[in-house]
């Protein structure tokens, strides 16, 4: 695991918490992270991260519109 050190200005008040969940949210919502090892950066639970990942603009369902689209499409083709 790679170790990072951040020098934020003491101007910008934000504590390591959050920090980090910025940083777990965003590479999560990029697909760089599993949910999981996101959660896990973040030092929290599964349930905890997805629950807080609303607060920084980030969807739990990591699709995009394109995926999203298709899932529909396919969907109708199913409807009883």
């Amino acid at each position: 695991m790679k170790t990072l050190v951040l020098n934020i200005p003491d101007s910008i008040e934000i504590d390591d918490n959050e920090a980090l969940m910025a940083i777990a949210s965003r590479l999560y919502e990029k697909g760089k992270l599993s949910l999981g090892q996101a959660a896990d950066l973040a030092g929290l639970s599964k349930r905890a991260f997805m629950e807080v990942l609303g607060t920084h603009g980030v969807s739990i369902f990591n699709y995009s519109p394109d995926e999203l689209d298709r899932d529909i499409a396919n969907a109708k083709h199913y409807h009883i």
